[in-house]
């Protein structure tokens, strides 16, 4: 009396296996690992928007809890509302969309140094008519100064 152990067949003196239905887990966690690293990197690189050379400032960082609307002006005069051209007499009605109503929402003007001041200042006067009381200038903080001899 032959007994059989474990879950095969034996068919002319060979053990005989079951397919493994078991899902192989480690190659899906091996992509999904190599994938966090790559967004890991480029999501720093995603928020830079619109490019201009902002001139260098002396003035503290403004805190705040939310997020400001960022309207630029480029070297050559164009301007943008977050990421998106918009002319300037549409400016303020897309504001007022986008806040929502909200007259305190934060407004970051971002102008290129190469940029007149004059249409720097068209802007934010523009803004300030059009209700919104927060509205300042964004300039990048000087270099770190080298050591006095």
């Amino acid at each position: 009396m032959a007994m059989q152990m474990g879950g095969g067949s034996t068919r002319g003196g060979r053990m005989r296996r079951r397919p493994m239905s078991d899902i192989n887990v480690t190659p899906l966690v091996d992509v999904m690992l190599v994938l966090l690293i790559v967004f890991m990197v480029a999501a720093p690189l995603l928020t830079v928007g619109v490019q201009v050379d902002l001139p260098k400032t002396q003035a503290a960082a403004i805190q705040g809890q939310d997020e400001p609307l960022s309207v630029t002006i480029d070297s050559k005069g164009v301007i943008y509302l977050q990421e998106t051209v918009v002319e300037l007499d549409q400016l303020v009605p897309r504001l007022q969309a986008v806040a929502g109503g909200a007259p305190d929402r934060r407004i970051f003007v971002r102008g290129d140094q190469a940029i007149n001041y004059g249409k720097v200042l068209e802007v934010m006067g523009l803004i300030n008519a059009g209700g919104f009381t927060k509205v300042a200038l964004v300039g990048n903080p000087p270099a770190a100064a080298a050591p006095r001899r």
